[in-house]
């Protein structure tokens, strides 16, 4: 059982930072890491932008207004405070088909590090290896000006433990995720400052709709995390000579959490919207409406000239359903076809695990 206890602890651990309160309810949470240094940097905020390869996270409607090819790599040595020897690594890439639309394909891997295997006595018997990978297409299709199109399929494998434990043959447990979603970009128009232009945009998007995943025949299954994210952005020039850009986003996003596990996807989107019961830390059970059941994310981002970009936000989840709040900022250098962005987060609260995370990325025009 000691094994058991081990991968829970590495399940806890994982899920802590993402929905402390849910992950009792959803398996593999680490499908919600945002995994860009942009939008990461803006609150979490990307799923009405969603304007370079990471659209296949945030929005793969996105892709549809994205033209030529694009590739993006993303590192974040995770959970830093806790020594814990966890990083994630995001590798995303864009490829634009005339007539036909834009294709995309991403690569997440999470290392959760190597666990000590022990039996009945504290006496380790070796060492073993954990990790969490997912592997996806996204396709866009742009149907006119202003509106576009998205959907996307991925593979996901979490390899906690291979072997026996507790007399239970524990194995690998897969998965596939679709997602369904759609944007919206205004034409330009003139904006409050004379002689610049602006334009708004909306998306929405249902990621991570598949069947649920186990890691034992005897295991009960836990469902895939499927989110609902939906939110807008207003992009302004701030003079007549366009060399500074002001963008302002919000997005909110909502788990959609399963009260019958034994429910389907599709059912899930249907019967999570009312109140939901949660276990608190103190062992009592707390009532959440569904407002309180929302994440929200708010950002703002300045460019100068598209060569140099400045980023702050705010993420906010109701204590009982996850309870991380936290400021981002940012920073980003973009050159003929190279550009570098880093983010980090403050954690309101103090010993926070997701307190001094940081990201970089790397974004290529190809």
């Amino acid at each position: 059982m000691r094994n058991i206890i081990s991968m829970l602890f590495v399940i806890l651990l994982l899920g802590t930072p993402l929905a402390k309160a849910q992950v009792g309810n959803t398996a593999v949470p680490f499908l919600m890491i945002a995994p860009d240094s942009r939008a990461t940097g803006m609150g979490n905020t990307g799923v009405a932008l969603a304007d370079n390869p990471s659209a296949t996270f945030w929005n793969p409607a996105g892709l549809s207004f994205q033209k030529g090819s694009k590739a993006s790599f993303t590192h974040a040595e995770w959970l830093a405070n806790f020594n814990a020897d966890l990083f994630y690594d995001y590798l995303v890439g864009s490829y634009h088909i005339k007539d036909i639309g834009t294709f995309g394909a991403s690569i997440t891997y999470l290392n959760l590090g190597e666990q000590i295997h022990t039996g009945d006595s504290p006496e380790p018997l070796g060492r073993f290896k954990s990790y969490q990978f997912a592997v996806g297409i996204s396709y866009g299709l742009k149907i006119n000006d202003n509106w576009g199109l998205g959907t996307g399929v991925r593979y996901v494998r979490s390899s906690l433990y291979d072997g026996t434990a507790g007399g239970r043959s524990i194995s690998p447990g897969t998965s596939f995720g679709v997602d369904i979603a759609a944007m919206y970009r205004s034409d330009r128009f003139a904006s409050i400052f004379e002689g610049s232009d602006a334009f708004f945009s909306a998306g929405i998007n249902i990621s991570n709709m598949g069947r649920s995943l186990n890691y034992s025949e005897e295991g009960e299954k836990d469902p895939l995390p499927t989110v609902l994210r939906f939110g807008w952005a207003f992009t302004t020039e701030l003079g007549a000579a366009g060399h500074h850009t002001l963008t302002f986003a919000n997005d909110f996003s909502k788990l959609m959490v399963r009260a019958d596990k034994k429910a389907g996807p599709v059912e899930a989107l249907f019967t999570s919207w009312g109140s939901l019961e949660r276990q608190t830390g103190q062992g009592t059970t707390v009532t959440l409406s569904t407002l309180q059941q929302f994440m929200v994310g708010v950002g703002l981002e300045y460019w100068y000239d598209n060569l140099f970009s400045l980023r702050s936000g705010y993420y906010y989840e109701d204590p009982h359903n996850g309870n991380r709040e936290f400021l981002t900022l940012g920073a980003g250098v973009h050159y003929k076809f190279i550009g570098v962005n880093f983010s980090y987060i403050y954690a309101v609260e103090e010993q926070h695990p997701l307190a001094n995370t940081t990201r970089f990325g790397l974004i290529l025009d190809l």
